[in-house]
């Protein structure tokens, strides 16, 4: 491994593993551009050693969270075991599709990131907004009666079944991303997990890292033996980003996680656009 590729690889890792311990994924999703046009690994070699580098840095960001008690293991555990069959599905179709394919599909990925980033940061925008205020500009105020299954007292009969199916479609789709790209995943996981389980921003975020790392130890599982990695460089490129990972958590305590969401969405969207004005003309 050359000079050259060990000081590209170092920023990018770093980067990387930061993203991913501040946002709960998403940051994953430029190891595969990286690796491809920054460190020369073909998209097939790039996506299995990707899986690497999210899995080290899953593995950090998940401590720092968890000794905050950011985590939800009974949740994480089932939305990530509900993936593994997606995410082994995922890893067969990948390796059958042609380089450039696979590339164009990836910058396709990006920009559905990068949107549905900018989207989040948007709705918190506004639901973080000036409360409604009453006549005399006190916040008006609000009467209700209790409701048991509002506040979790009783089961919703009706909405439970409900509930499953779609933490079950979603965990499934969540696998599927990571075996089929070689990415976390987190950028779905993070979402779901708050509006399907209901799970605070935070502790969503901190959830996402134990879904991501069961999908990507089943991705690396299904692609063990079948490509052959570049073990030092992927060591380095994982080092850093396990760095970066430990990092992330005090980077959300600095910086409003809208401010870093934007930012990070037009990194991809501008990463995204090169990716498709390179692979788009070869297929």
């Amino acid at each position: 491994m050359s000079v050259l590729l060990v000081v590209a690889a170092l920023p990018c890792g770093l980067l990387i593993g930061l993203l991913l311990g501040a946002l709960g994924g998403g940051g994953s999703v430029l190891a595969v551009p990286a690796l491809v046009y920054l460190l020369g690994q073909s998209p097939h070699e790039a996506t299995a050693g990707a899986l690497i580098v999210v899995t080290v840095g899953a593995v950090t960001g998940l401590v720092c969270h968890a000794r905050a008690r950011r985590v939800r293991w009974a949740a994480g555990a089932a939305v990530g075991v509900l993936g593994t069959a997606g995410s082994y599905l995922g890893s067969r179709w990948s390796a059958e599709l042609p380089s450039g394919v696979l590339m164009a599909a990836f910058a396709g990925l990006m920009l559905v990131v990068a949107a549905m980033l900018a989207r989040r940061a948007l709705r918190e925008r506004r639901t973080t907004g000036t409360p409604t205020e009453g006549a005399m500009g006190a916040p008006a105020a609000t009467t209700s009666l209790p409701d048991p299954v509002r506040d979790g007292a009783l089961p919703d009969p009706v909405r439970a079944p409900v509930r499953v199916s779609r933490v079950a479609a979603t965990a499934s789709a969540i696998g599927l991303l990571t075996g089929f790209f070689g990415v976390g995943g987190g950028f779905v996981v993070v979402p779901a997990l708050t509006l399907v389980l209901g799970l605070e921003m935070p502790v969503a975020i901190g959830t996402s890292l134990l879904v991501v790392l069961i999908n990507s130890l089943t991705a690396l599982g299904t692609r063990a033996g079948t490509i052959a990695l570049d073990w030092p460089l992927l060591a380095g490129f994982a080092a850093c980003a396990a760095i970066g990972s430990h990092l992330g958590p005090r980077l959300t305590a600095r910086l409003h996680p809208r401010t870093l969401a934007c930012a990070f969405a037009f990194l991809v969207t501008v990463v995204a656009v090169v990716m498709a004005a390179t692979a788009v003309p070869r297929l």
